[in-house]
């Protein structure tokens, strides 16, 4: 094997690195707006179309989740550019942990053994799949 190919594959392993960094970057701030999304949600009075679409620009916390979900999906597309959408998309997946654990912390949501075996098989998928990437 010849050095530029060798410092070719080195780049390449590096750029698929740094975009997994980024999916994983992007979960986090995807629950984050879910959480941001639902304080929002809770101080809508009486949800129409209308109030929801007011209170997007007039809530806050609601505004604050959409700004990370337009946030999410431009650190997404960079992401993107160097890696296998086949690997990053699933880690998206993610995000439903975040989720999960965020909503007991914030809101006292219940964890039951349904939604721990949930979390296990979707952690337990993400590392399959990130296994097979390194073939």
């Amino acid at each position: 094997m010849s050095t530029d190919s060798t410092s070719v594959e080195v780049r390449a392993a590096a750029a698929r690195r740094k975009g997994i960094g980024l999916v994983v970057i992007c979960t986090a701030l995807g629950a984050a707006g879910q959480i941001l999304i639902k304080i929002g949600a809770d101080r809508l009075v009486h949800p129409t179309l209308l109030s929801t679409f007011l209170g997007f620009f007039t809530i806050p916390p609601l505004f604050a989740g959409y700004c990370l979900y337009a946030l999410m999906t431009v650190i997404f597309i960079f992401a993107l550019k160097d890696g296998e959408l086949s690997i990053l998309y699933p880690i998206i997946s993610l995000t439903y942990v975040w989720v999960a654990g965020l909503s007991y912390w914030f809101f006292h949501d219940t964890l039951n053994w349904a939604k721990l075996a949930g979390i296990v098989i979707i952690v337990t998928g993400v590392a399959v799949l990130g296994k097979d990437a390194h073939k």
